[in-house]
């Protein structure tokens, strides 16, 4: 056994073990699960949607989805695993629903959201490029394999789909990230 696959080990058993505690009523083990996973949904949630304010308002309803349905976990897969696909579909969901929103804004607003950074800090504008002009779905699988470092194995569990679909999904999105990132402006 693999140090990592210790460790997870660990994780899957005190997710378990929290799972129950909060089903028994435990007012205490959704706030611990809410404080384990938050950083990691947000991190998805951001790679997605790209803005951070509607990572949030996606974050909070993952969280909320979460809460009214874990009596619905059937422990059959790891509880980070059924998380994390929670959190794609309703960041994708999000993604879709917020291209069809009106946008317009003043001036002056438009000047003050410039400066608050609303698109994550990237190493390189061409990455940000890519990324904002990718699909949510590639957005996601990109997201899910090098911002989380999770296996496709985990990546083909986290978005419903056997490990060669995630792998052809992986390298499909490779290249129109690709053709993005060599066509943005420097």
């Amino acid at each position: 056994m693999s140090l990592g696959s210790a460790i997870r080990s660990t994780d899957y058993d005190e997710d378990l073990i929290l799972v129950e505690r909060f089903l028994a009523g435990d007012p205490e083990a959704f706030p611990t699960l809410y404080a384990r996973y938050y950083d990691r949904v947000f991190s998805i949630a951001r790679g997605i949607l790209i803005d951070a304010d509607e990572a949030e308002d996606a974050v909070q309803e993952v969280f909320t989805l979460i809460y009214r349905n874990l009596s619905r976990f059937d422990r059959r897969s790891r509880l980070s695993t059924w998380l994390f696909r929670i959190a794609v579909n309703r960041s994708i969901q999000q993604s879709r629903s917020a291209r069809y929103r009106n946008r317009w804004t003043t001036l002056t607003e438009a000047d003050e959201q410039a400066d608050e950074s609303a698109v994550p800090v990237l190493p390189d504008s061409r990455i940000t490029f890519a990324m904002e002009h990718l699909g949510a779905s590639d957005r996601a699988i990109l997201t899910l394999f090098y911002w989380e470092d999770l296996s496709l194995q985990e990546i083909a569990d986290s978005l419903g789909c056997g490990v060669n679909a995630a792998k052809t999904r992986l390298f499909r999105a490779r290249e129109r990230f690709r053709r993005y990132f060599e066509d943005a402006p420097e």
